[in-house]
C-alpha cells in the first residue's frame, strides 16, 4: 500500500453556524458520535494516511486542544498549524511547506463530507495515476453549493476548464477535495507572488499552467454550513 500525505484545512470562523446556535466550533460538530474533525482524520488513516497536517486559526483553542490531546492515540503523525488566514488558498499555502518532498497528497476542507466507502476508490486512483497526472479533483453532481465551482472535463475526465457559470449539459462541480503533487506547489506560489486569492483561481491557474489535472466522479458529497446541514450529513453518511 503506497502511502498518502494529507492536509485539512480547518481554519474558517463558523460564523454561520454560530449565528444559527451551534454553540461549538465546526471542527468539533458532531457527525455520528465523533467531531467532524476527527471522522476525518481516521477516515485519512484508513485509507493508507503518512501524516495528517491541520491548519486552524488562532481563534480556535478548543480546536488546538482537541488536537493537540487526540495527538497521541493516533497511529500517523498529526502535525498542527495555528495560523489566521485570509482564505482557503492562504491556508493550504501554509500547509503546502509541510507538503514539499512528499510526492501526491491530498487536501480537504474540515465540513467536506463524503462516504468512506466513496473515497477510498479516490485515493488508490490517484496513487495509481500515471507519473503525468499532477492532480486529481474530486467532483460530484449532486450540486447543492451555495456558490458552486464548475467543471469541465473531457472523455478521458482530463479537466478542461473551472467555470464559476453552468452552462447546457454540465456535470459536475468542485467536491473540494484536492489531490495535488509537487508542481502544483509550484503553481500555488506563483499564485502568491502575483496576488491571486480564491481556491478557484488557483485551480484555474494550474489548467493555465498546462498541467495534466484529472477529474474523480466522487458520487455525492455535502457541506456543512448551515446547522440544518448537520442531520442532513449524518443521515448521508449512515446511508
Amino acid at each position: 500500500l503506497n502511502k498518502m500525505h494529507y492536509g485539512i484545512i480547518a481554519a474558517g470562523e463558523g460564523s454561520r453556524l454560530r449565528q444559527e446556535g451551534v454553540d461549538r466550533p465546526k471542527p468539533l460538530v458532531d457527525l455520528d458520535g465523533h467531531p467532524m474533525i476527527e471522522r476525518l482524520i481516521n477516515v485519512f488513516i484508513g485509507c493508507g494516511a503518512e501524516s495528517v497536517s491541520v491548519i486552524v486559526n488562532e481563534q480556535m483553542t478548543d480546536v488546538q486542544r482537541f488536537l493537540v490531546d487526540l495527538a497521541p492515540s493516533l497511529a500517523v503523525p498529526l502535525r498542527l498549524i495555528v495560523k489566521s488566514t485570509p482564505s482557503s488558498m492562504h491556508s493550504f499555502y501554509e500547509l503546502s511547506r509541510l507538503m514539499r518532498g512528499k510526492g501526491r497528497f491530498i487536501l480537504t476542507t474540515v465540513d467536506t463530507i463524503f462516504r468512506t466507502q466513496d473515497f477510498a476508490p479516490y485515493v488508490d486512483a490517484f496513487r495509481d495515476a500515471p507519473e503525468d497526472v499532477d492532480g486529481m479533483m474530486a467532483m460530484t453532481g449532486f450540486i447543492d453549493d451555495e456558490k458552486p465551482l464548475y467543471i469541465d472535463v473531457d472523455d478521458r475526465m482530463d479537466i478542461l476548464a473551472f467555470r464559476d457559470c453552468p452552462w447546457d449539459g454540465v456535470r459536475y462541480i468542485s467536491g473540494g477535495i484536492y489531490g495535488l503533487s509537487e508542481p502544483a506547489i509550484d503553481v500555488l506560489e506563483d499564485c502568491m507572488d502575483r496576488g491571486v486569492s480564491r481556491m478557484r483561481n488557483y485551480q484555474r491557474a494550474l489548467v493555465d499552467a498546462g498541467l495534466r489535472i484529472k477529474g474523480f466522479d466522487l458520487g455525492k458529497i455535502v457541506d456543512v454550513d448551515h446547522a440544518a446541514d448537520i442531520a442532513v450529513a449524518e443521515a448521508f453518511i449512515n446511508s
